[in-house]
Protein backbone atom coordinates (compact mmCIF):
# COMPACT_ATOMS: atom_id res chain seq x y z
CA UNK A 1 0.00 0.00 0.00
CA UNK A 2 1.21 3.61 -0.95
CA UNK A 3 0.62 6.82 0.99
CA UNK A 4 -1.05 9.60 -0.91
CA UNK A 5 1.76 11.08 -2.32
CA UNK A 6 3.26 7.85 -3.85
CA UNK A 7 5.61 6.89 -1.02
CA UNK A 8 5.45 3.42 0.17
CA UNK A 9 3.02 3.98 3.44
CA UNK A 10 5.16 3.61 6.84
CA UNK A 11 3.64 0.62 9.24
CA UNK A 12 1.52 1.91 12.16
CA UNK A 13 1.44 0.19 15.44
CA UNK A 14 -1.65 -1.03 17.14
CA UNK A 15 -4.18 2.09 17.98
CA UNK A 16 -7.38 2.97 19.35
CA UNK A 17 -10.15 3.71 16.83
CA UNK A 18 -10.50 6.95 18.76
CA UNK A 19 -7.28 8.48 18.67
CA UNK A 20 -6.89 11.81 16.75
CA UNK A 21 -5.89 11.89 12.62
CA UNK A 22 -1.37 11.95 13.79
CA UNK A 23 0.57 8.81 13.95
CA UNK A 24 2.11 7.82 17.67
CA UNK A 25 5.17 8.83 17.80
CA UNK A 26 7.84 6.25 17.13
CA UNK A 27 10.92 8.13 17.94
CA UNK A 28 11.48 10.78 21.04
CA UNK A 29 14.18 13.33 20.92
CA UNK A 30 15.15 13.30 25.09
CA UNK A 31 15.31 9.29 25.56
CA UNK A 32 15.44 6.04 23.97
CA UNK A 33 11.80 4.65 23.78
CA UNK A 34 11.21 1.08 22.25
CA UNK A 35 7.90 -1.01 21.85
CA UNK A 36 8.69 -4.79 22.19
CA UNK A 37 5.88 -7.43 21.81
CA UNK A 38 3.68 -5.64 24.02
CA UNK A 39 6.51 -3.61 26.21
CA UNK A 40 7.04 -0.08 26.06
CA UNK A 41 10.55 0.70 27.33
CA UNK A 42 11.27 4.40 28.10
CA UNK A 43 14.95 4.52 29.24
CA UNK A 44 16.36 8.34 30.53
CA UNK A 45 20.07 8.82 28.67
CA UNK A 46 22.33 11.20 29.86
CA UNK A 47 24.06 8.59 32.30
CA UNK A 48 27.06 11.46 32.42
CA UNK A 49 24.32 13.54 34.42
CA UNK A 50 23.07 10.32 36.05
CA UNK A 51 20.31 11.03 33.70
CA UNK A 52 19.11 14.45 35.40
CA UNK A 53 15.92 15.69 33.54
CA UNK A 54 15.49 19.02 31.48
CA UNK A 55 12.70 20.91 30.23
CA UNK A 56 12.73 18.72 27.18
CA UNK A 57 12.72 15.87 28.76
CA UNK A 58 9.63 16.44 31.12
CA UNK A 59 7.93 17.49 27.91
CA UNK A 60 8.59 14.14 26.27
CA UNK A 61 7.46 12.16 28.97
CA UNK A 62 4.63 14.03 29.09
CA UNK A 63 2.99 13.88 25.80
CA UNK A 64 4.60 9.66 25.09
CA UNK A 65 2.32 9.13 28.36
CA UNK A 66 -0.74 10.62 26.67
CA UNK A 67 0.03 8.98 23.73
CA UNK A 68 0.17 5.23 25.15
CA UNK A 69 -3.06 5.35 26.40
CA UNK A 70 -4.31 5.73 22.55
CA UNK A 71 -2.50 2.41 21.64
CA UNK A 72 -3.04 -1.12 21.82
CA UNK A 73 0.03 -2.48 21.35
CA UNK A 74 1.27 -2.15 24.66
CA UNK A 75 0.53 -3.94 27.70
CA UNK A 76 2.91 -2.64 29.83
CA UNK A 77 5.99 0.41 30.43
CA UNK A 78 8.86 -0.11 31.80
CA UNK A 79 11.09 3.15 33.10
CA UNK A 80 14.68 2.97 33.39
CA UNK A 81 17.79 4.51 33.31
CA UNK A 82 20.59 3.82 31.72
CA UNK A 83 24.41 3.82 33.31
CA UNK A 84 24.62 3.78 37.43
CA UNK A 85 21.22 5.89 38.25
CA UNK A 86 17.77 5.86 37.79
CA UNK A 87 17.47 9.51 37.45
CA UNK A 88 19.03 12.57 39.79
CA UNK A 89 16.05 14.84 39.47
CA UNK A 90 16.25 18.52 37.61
CA UNK A 91 19.17 19.19 36.47
CA UNK A 92 20.38 21.59 38.17
CA UNK A 93 21.98 24.24 35.41
CA UNK A 94 19.51 23.61 33.02
CA UNK A 95 16.34 23.83 35.02
CA UNK A 96 17.43 25.21 38.05
CA UNK A 97 19.37 28.35 36.84
CA UNK A 98 16.69 29.45 33.90
CA UNK A 99 13.85 28.90 36.46
CA UNK A 100 15.46 31.39 39.05
CA UNK A 101 14.58 33.97 35.60
CA UNK A 102 11.62 33.27 34.91
CA UNK A 103 8.32 35.34 36.23
CA UNK A 104 5.41 33.13 38.07
CA UNK A 105 3.19 32.33 34.66
CA UNK A 106 6.31 30.80 33.68
CA UNK A 107 7.08 29.31 37.15
CA UNK A 108 3.64 27.62 36.95
CA UNK A 109 3.61 26.49 33.04
CA UNK A 110 6.64 24.28 34.28
CA UNK A 111 5.28 22.92 37.20
CA UNK A 112 1.91 22.10 35.74
CA UNK A 113 3.82 20.27 32.91
CA UNK A 114 5.64 18.51 35.68
CA UNK A 115 2.73 17.46 37.70
CA UNK A 116 1.29 16.45 34.27
CA UNK A 117 3.76 13.44 34.27
CA UNK A 118 2.85 11.70 37.51
CA UNK A 119 -1.19 12.42 36.56
CA UNK A 120 -0.81 10.91 33.20
CA UNK A 121 1.14 7.98 34.71
CA UNK A 122 -1.32 7.34 37.43
CA UNK A 123 -4.22 7.83 34.96
CA UNK A 124 -2.84 5.16 32.04
CA UNK A 125 -5.01 1.76 32.03
CA UNK A 126 -1.80 -0.63 32.42
CA UNK A 127 0.72 -1.25 34.36
CA UNK A 128 3.91 0.79 34.69
CA UNK A 129 6.82 -0.81 35.95
CA UNK A 130 9.68 2.00 37.46
CA UNK A 131 13.52 -0.60 37.35
CA UNK A 132 15.38 1.50 39.69
CA UNK A 133 19.08 1.50 39.72
CA UNK A 134 21.66 3.83 41.49
CA UNK A 135 20.20 6.96 42.78
CA UNK A 136 16.19 7.83 41.99
CA UNK A 137 16.03 11.68 43.42
CA UNK A 138 14.28 14.52 43.56
CA UNK A 139 11.86 13.94 40.53
CA UNK A 140 13.22 11.22 39.73
CA UNK A 141 12.09 9.31 43.07
CA UNK A 142 8.52 11.04 42.51
CA UNK A 143 8.78 9.28 38.91
CA UNK A 144 9.57 5.80 40.48
CA UNK A 145 6.66 6.54 43.26
CA UNK A 146 4.21 7.09 40.30
CA UNK A 147 4.99 3.78 38.65
CA UNK A 148 3.11 0.65 40.27
CA UNK A 149 5.57 -1.68 40.79
CA UNK A 150 9.28 -0.45 41.47
CA UNK A 151 11.74 -3.53 41.24
CA UNK A 152 15.19 -2.39 42.62
CA UNK A 153 19.13 -3.43 42.76
CA UNK A 154 21.09 -3.09 45.83
CA UNK A 155 22.79 -0.41 44.85
CA UNK A 156 19.74 2.04 43.95
CA UNK A 157 18.27 4.26 46.60
CA UNK A 158 15.36 7.06 46.80
CA UNK A 159 15.87 10.55 47.84
CA UNK A 160 12.94 13.20 48.08
CA UNK A 161 14.87 15.90 48.63
CA UNK A 162 12.78 19.13 47.82
CA UNK A 163 12.76 20.58 51.22
CA UNK A 164 16.75 20.69 50.90
CA UNK A 165 16.50 22.88 48.20
CA UNK A 166 14.30 25.25 49.70
CA UNK A 167 11.16 23.56 48.13
CA UNK A 168 8.15 21.91 49.53
CA UNK A 169 8.55 18.68 50.19
CA UNK A 170 5.05 17.56 48.46
CA UNK A 171 6.10 18.33 44.80
CA UNK A 172 4.65 16.34 41.41
CA UNK A 173 1.55 14.44 43.67
CA UNK A 174 4.34 13.08 46.19
CA UNK A 175 2.10 14.47 49.12
CA UNK A 176 -0.73 12.50 47.88
CA UNK A 177 0.89 9.01 46.74
CA UNK A 178 3.38 8.47 48.85
CA UNK A 179 1.30 8.46 52.29
CA UNK A 180 -0.63 6.05 50.46
CA UNK A 181 2.34 3.93 49.75
CA UNK A 182 4.00 4.15 53.05
CA UNK A 183 1.82 5.79 55.08
CA UNK A 184 1.13 9.21 57.06
CA UNK A 185 4.03 8.95 59.43
CA UNK A 186 6.49 7.86 57.16
CA UNK A 187 5.58 9.62 54.31
CA UNK A 188 6.13 12.79 56.61
CA UNK A 189 9.54 11.64 57.78
CA UNK A 190 10.58 11.37 54.21
CA UNK A 191 9.32 14.70 52.93
CA UNK A 192 10.28 16.63 56.14
CA UNK A 193 13.39 15.57 56.45
CA UNK A 194 14.59 14.32 52.52
CA UNK A 195 17.27 11.54 53.91
CA UNK A 196 18.31 9.00 51.72
CA UNK A 197 16.35 6.07 51.90
CA UNK A 198 18.78 2.64 50.57
CA UNK A 199 16.97 -0.33 49.02
CA UNK A 200 16.83 -2.40 51.83
CA UNK A 201 15.36 0.15 53.97
CA UNK A 202 12.62 0.82 50.70
CA UNK A 203 11.39 -2.64 50.79
CA UNK A 204 11.33 -2.55 54.95
CA UNK A 205 8.48 0.37 54.13
CA UNK A 206 6.69 -0.72 51.08
CA UNK A 207 8.24 1.48 48.53
CA UNK A 208 10.11 -1.01 47.06
CA UNK A 209 8.11 -4.20 45.46
CA UNK A 210 11.23 -6.09 45.45
CA UNK A 211 15.17 -5.47 45.44
CA UNK A 212 17.89 -8.02 43.17
CA UNK A 213 21.50 -7.61 42.73
CA UNK A 214 22.10 -4.85 40.31
CA UNK A 215 23.66 -7.86 37.56
CA UNK A 216 19.84 -9.62 37.96
CA UNK A 217 17.93 -5.94 37.88
CA UNK A 218 17.33 -6.24 33.56
CA UNK A 219 16.57 -9.68 33.56
CA UNK A 220 14.11 -9.40 36.23
CA UNK A 221 12.44 -6.15 35.21
CA UNK A 222 12.12 -7.87 31.61
CA UNK A 223 10.55 -11.08 33.65
CA UNK A 224 8.36 -8.91 35.74
CA UNK A 225 7.20 -7.02 32.53
CA UNK A 226 6.80 -10.13 30.42
CA UNK A 227 4.44 -11.27 33.11
CA UNK A 228 2.37 -8.92 33.20
CA UNK A 229 2.42 -8.03 29.43
CA UNK A 230 1.24 -11.85 28.43
CA UNK A 231 -1.50 -11.45 31.06
CA UNK A 232 -5.16 -10.36 31.29
CA UNK A 233 -4.61 -7.22 30.30
CA UNK A 234 -8.33 -5.57 30.25
CA UNK A 235 -8.59 -6.79 34.17
CA UNK A 236 -4.85 -5.53 35.05
CA UNK A 237 -5.88 -1.84 33.62
CA UNK A 238 -9.58 -2.27 35.36
CA UNK A 239 -7.70 -3.53 38.76
CA UNK A 240 -4.89 -0.05 38.22
CA UNK A 241 -7.94 2.33 37.61
CA UNK A 242 -9.59 1.09 40.61
CA UNK A 243 -6.90 1.42 43.11
CA UNK A 244 -6.49 4.74 42.21
CA UNK A 245 -10.40 5.47 41.63
CA UNK A 246 -11.37 4.26 45.36
CA UNK A 247 -8.55 5.76 47.54
CA UNK A 248 -10.61 8.39 47.79
CA UNK A 249 -14.36 6.34 48.06
CA UNK A 250 -16.25 5.56 50.83
CA UNK A 251 -16.45 1.57 51.27
CA UNK A 252 -20.48 1.96 49.75
CA UNK A 253 -18.86 3.64 46.53
CA UNK A 254 -15.91 1.16 46.03
CA UNK A 255 -18.29 -1.74 46.42
CA UNK A 256 -20.64 -0.48 43.75
CA UNK A 257 -18.11 0.61 41.46
CA UNK A 258 -16.01 -2.60 42.06
CA UNK A 259 -19.28 -4.33 41.00
CA UNK A 260 -20.17 -2.77 37.83
CA UNK A 261 -16.51 -3.59 36.98
CA UNK A 262 -16.74 -6.74 37.42
CA UNK A 263 -19.93 -7.37 35.78
CA UNK A 264 -18.68 -5.65 32.51
CA UNK A 265 -15.40 -8.18 33.02
CA UNK A 266 -17.69 -11.22 33.09
CA UNK A 267 -18.81 -10.59 29.56
CA UNK A 268 -15.31 -10.12 28.31
CA UNK A 269 -13.28 -12.55 26.66
CA UNK A 270 -10.69 -13.15 28.63
CA UNK A 271 -13.10 -14.16 31.26
CA UNK A 272 -14.91 -16.44 28.97
CA UNK A 273 -11.28 -17.82 27.80
CA UNK A 274 -10.36 -18.32 31.43
CA UNK A 275 -13.23 -21.19 31.62
CA UNK A 276 -12.54 -22.54 28.49
CA UNK A 277 -9.07 -23.47 29.47
CA UNK A 278 -9.60 -24.61 32.87
CA UNK A 279 -12.44 -27.22 31.49
CA UNK A 280 -10.14 -28.19 28.65
CA UNK A 281 -7.15 -28.43 31.47
CA UNK A 282 -5.03 -25.54 29.04
CA UNK A 283 -3.58 -22.45 30.09
CA UNK A 284 -5.27 -19.28 28.86
CA UNK A 285 -4.63 -17.40 25.63
CA UNK A 286 -5.34 -13.61 26.27
CA UNK A 287 -6.39 -11.52 24.68
CA UNK A 288 -6.83 -8.23 26.69
CA UNK A 289 -10.57 -8.17 25.11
Amino acid sequence: MSAPDGRPALPSPAVSPFRASARPTEDWDHFHFSVDDGVANVVFRRPERLNALTFEVYADLRDMLGELEQREDVNVLVIAGEGDGFCSGGDVNEIIGPLLEMDSRGLLEFTRMTGAVVERMRRLPIPIVASVNGVAAGAGAVIALAADLRLLSTSASFHFLFTKVGLAGADMGSAYLLPRVVGLGRASEILLLGEKISAIDAVAIGLASRVVTDDQLVAETKALARRLADGPTLALGATKVLLGRELDMDLGSSIELEAFTQALLMTSEDHAEFYRAFTGKLPPNWTGR
